[in-house]
């Protein structure tokens, strides 16, 4: 039944986002700050995690559904050991695999992910500036890791790649014009992103926003590109030297009107918005032993009943204090 199920304002399930883990190797202040997310935080153990096994299920059923797409998240999935058998598995099924990471473990990864049949990696990239990515990173990591990353993923033709910039005010607007001049005559699409108050750790103000209006006066552009479908996150704009960038505007132009992604986290719960609080357990379903046809109705469920549409709303509600954190179902 391809198309998916509609929820409560005619939105059709067509994505699904899936979180391989809930740790990472980073500590980004505005999604895994060091303070919060360190050596005592109490991450998921091993039984509690979804097996490959039991993602290859879900996602049949997902797809049985009507997704057309899987991106695989974490955390950093590249830190669950052995992903490219899961990719394998997945690549029997008729969807589309795309992955976001860091990068930095692309190098030693990206070969057998192709192999597998992943189609595409949207890499995590915040700066270009050493210092400014270590501020925001707090890993120890380099932009030369990430860029390595980027070129091993370019070798073995995971792309067209695209990678994420979280933009936050005086902390890394100064880096955008020279991320457009790094990637922007490459077959790599770069996409700048609202501060978004995701999750309850990161401490978002309205005040730390650069707004999608700022970063097109920074570039300089205003020429937008149609979307190729409707449900596209980023808003595309033309280049005056040629290429384009992208524009996720979650916070002052917000799109929840045209969301079709679902949200699976590490441990099987199905969120239905990144601003969620509370998740449906497939996983102790199975475990349980429901059948296919059992979980498929709690899903179908799960979306009718949906109605989020926090972004619109964020200006007329009282910001949730127990909102779901974005490293636990990917960005």
């Amino acid at each position: 039944m391809r198309g998916g199920p509609s929820d409560r304002f005619g939105r059709h399930l067509k994505d699904l986002r899936i979180s391989v883990t809930d740790r990472c190797n980073f500590r980004c202040r505005y999604c895994m700050p060091r303070e919060v997310f360190g050596n005592d935080f109490p991450f998921l153990e091993r039984g509690g995690i979804m097996s490959f096994e039991e993602i290859d299920r879900l996602a049949g059923i997902f797809i049985d559904l009507g997704v057309e797409k899987i991106r695989l998240t974490g955390g950093e999935p590249l830190l669950r050991k052995n992903l490219a058998d899961l990719v394998s598995m997945l690549s029997m099924r008729d969807v589309e695999i795309a992955m976001t990471t860091n990068g930095v473990l692309l190098p030693r990864h990206a070969p057998a992910l192709s192999a597998a049949g992943l189609d595409r990696v949207t890499v995590s990239l915040d700066a270009i500036d050493e210092s400014t990515f270590a501020s925001i990173t707090d890993s120890g990591h380099t932009v030369a890791s990430v860029i390595a990353g980027i070129e091993a993923a370019e070798s073995v033709g995971l792309g067209p790649i695209k990678i994420n910039t979280v933009v936050k005010k005086n902390l890394n607007e100064d880096e955008i014009l020279d991320l457009v001049e790094r990637f922007s005559n490459r077959n790599i699409a770069i996409r700048f992103i609202e501060y978004m108050d995701v999750g309850t750790t990161n401490g978002w103000s309205m005040g730390e926003v650069v707004t999608a209006e700022e970063i097109r006066a920074i570039i300089g552009i205003n020429e937008q590109i149609a979307p190729d479908k409707k449900s596209d996150v980023a808003k595309r704009y033309r280049l005056a030297k040629g290429g384009e960038v992208g524009i996720i505007s979650s916070v002052t132009e917000p799109f929840c009107g045209d969301c079709t992604r679902a949200r699976l986290s590490a441990d099987g719960r199905l969120f239905t918005c990144l601003f969620s609080s509370k998740g449906t357990d497939l996983l102790t379903m199975m475990r349980d032993g429901l059948t296919d046809v059992e979980i498929a109705e709690a899903i179908e469920m799960t979306w009718g009943n949906r109605e989020d549409r926090y972004s619109e709303l964020r200006s007329e509600q009282v910001t949730a204090s127990n909102r779901i954190e974005m490293s636990f179902i990917g960005g």
